[in-house]
């Protein structure tokens, strides 16, 4: 028979926040307990269906309460299944708080501080983790940072080659004792939305510098795809090697060693040591996956803002299967349905060229722009705002903006434009190339005043020249003396082009290319 909770109390530490428990007499019983991302300053998502989750003993009661004082806003009841877990979700909930939440099961949980607004994620490699110190103006930005209702939550870095019920982090409170390190773009994000919306801003930082787009991909989307598939076969096949070349290396590294101790002996540069050999479980296909989406994949959210691809730029043909997947990947774990994706398209990086040439981040752009097919998803276009020596450009407050933009016309329905001009159909004149843009009710115009910049035509022989354009309305006219029956256009195709068109929001057009033959 179970005993009942001695009424002593007392206090624990738990991700950063304070936890009210009951100690139960029976120490081998199991208590209820949450996933970290479940604790004080959390937000929860307003609307329908926000989820709580966490695990107790086999069909033990769990109760939630949410709390303004003694009052209870709402309440939530389930049963634990025979695997430990349970999961509830609250009915409708309105922006406010700030409330405690109460969790009841053989064991008292109380999460203090929580708000109800808007939450979202944001995810992606290291311009999305760049932190709001190293941005633009970043002493003034964390100075001015006093958001009390902007809460984010930054998971840890980790990777794992199986799923994580859990991950480390905790929620914040915007102030500038804690800002310095928040995700730049994600918290220029979040005070847009903040700002305009009203309410209180949770965000979800999960990113990791340096990632590859496989791996934050769950492996059996990877396989289900032919032209994705060996990316899976190749892990499998390094899985299988591992210990083999483990011996090998250990074999190179007693050598390199010896050979490293003579060399600084002699004072002389040591060789480069032997590289780990893969397959031991990092990097992996869905490493990131399994470690810092799978744990809050239960967590009720408006939707995702991402910043990748500067890893991938060498397989930009294969990012645009694979940008596709991840999205279309997510969205199932997150529950299905077309939860929104915005996402920053590469922004201006290495020094520019005088003449039109073959780019592979240029590549890696089109393929991002194409995956505007997917729905629900947007682009924020980054091409103007970019460092041609720094691939990670201190402007993270215009990228937050613009994505914020997407944000607010997509998902809140503001009638503001949220994107750049964009490609949208042709005519071949002549010589003449007459190209159509969307998101140009206005008209086109460039940002300097000079005619648009950054085009280029090729005929049958594939060579691009440069050509010039002028514009009449919501149409760029592109035409070179030389190149007489042109089949292809280029727009700022390159790693850091020239280029200046926009519309009258002062969005910039976004690089693309255009075949002019059937």
């Amino acid at each position: 028979m179970r005993l009942r909770s001695i009424p002593s109390i007392f206090r624990l530490g738990f991700c950063g926040a304070a936890f009210l428990i009951s100690i139960a007499v029976d120490s081998t019983l199991a208590e209820i307990s949450v996933p970290k991302i479940i604790s004080d300053h959390m937000v929860l998502q307003q609307g329908e269906g926000a989820q709580l989750w966490g695990w107790a003993e086999p069909q033990e009661k769990i109760t939630a309460e949410l709390l303004s004082g003694t009052q209870a806003i709402q309440s939530a009841t389930t049963t634990a299944g025979d695997d430990r877990k349970w999961k509830l979700s609250f009915k409708e909930l309105k922006a406010g708080g700030s409330y405690d939440l109460v969790l009841r099961g053989s064991n008292t949980i109380v999460v203090k501080d929580v708000m109800v607004g808007e939450v979202w994620l944001a995810s992606g490699q290291s311009n999305m983790e760049w932190d709001v110190n190293n941005s633009l103006n970043g002493r003034e930005e964390i100075a001015q940072a006093r958001y009390p209702e902007i809460r984010i939550f930054t998971v840890k870095r980790a990777a794992s080659v199986k799923p994580q019920e859990d991950c480390t982090g905790k929620w914040e409170r915007c102030d500038p004792s804690v800002a310095a390190h928040f995700t730049g773009v994600g918290y220029f994000f979040s005070r847009s939305l903040h700002r305009e919306l009203k309410v209180p801003i949770g965000l979800i930082h999960s990113s990791f510098g340096g990632s590859h787009a496989e791996w934050w991909t769950p492996i059996p989307a990877l396989a289900a795809v032919p032209e994705l598939a060996p990316i899976v076969e190749s892990w499998n096949k390094d899985r299988e090697n591992y210990p083999a070349a483990k011996a090998e290396y250990d074999r190179r590294l007693a050598a390199w060693k010896e050979e490293e101790q003579k060399a600084l002996t002699a004072g002389q540069p040591a060789p480069p040591k032997p590289p780990l050999p893969r397959g031991s479980g990092w990097p992996s296909p869905a490493c990131l996956f399994h470690a810092m989406i799978e744990p809050i994949a239960s967590y009720t959210f408006r939707g995702i803002i991402w910043y990748q691809g500067e890893a991938n730029t060498p397989k930009a043909a294969e990012y645009r299967l694979l940008f596709a997947t991840l999205i279309k990947a997510w969205r199932e774990t997150f529950g299905g349905g077309d939860l929104p994706f915005y996402y920053v398209q590469l922004a201006n990086f290495q020094p520019r060229k005088t003449e039109p040439a073959e780019s592979a981040w240029a590549e890696l752009r089109e393929a991002q722009r194409l995956t505007l097919d997917q729905p629900a998803t947007g682009m924020a276009v980054a091409i103007d705002i970019g460092d041609e020596n720094n691939i990670h450009p201190k402007n993270k407050q215009e990228v937050g903006a613009r994505l914020s933009r997407i944000a607010l016309a997509k998902t809140y329905g503001r009638d503001i434009e949220d994107s750049g001009p964009l490609p949208s159909g042709f005519e071949v004149r002549g010589g003449e190339v007459h190209i159509r843009f969307s998101h140009a009710k206005d008209g086109l115009i460039t940002r300097d005043g000079r005619a648009p910049q950054g085009f280029a035509l090729a005929d049958a022989t594939g060579k691009f020249a440069w050509a010039s354009a002028r514009i009449e309305g919501d149409t760029v006219i592109i035409s070179n003396p030389s190149i007489v029956k042109p089949e292809k256009v280029r727009y700022a195709w390159a790693d850091s082009p020239d280029c200046n068109l926009t519309n009258r929001d002062d969005l910039p057009a976004s690089p693309f290319q255009m075949s002019l033959t059937p």
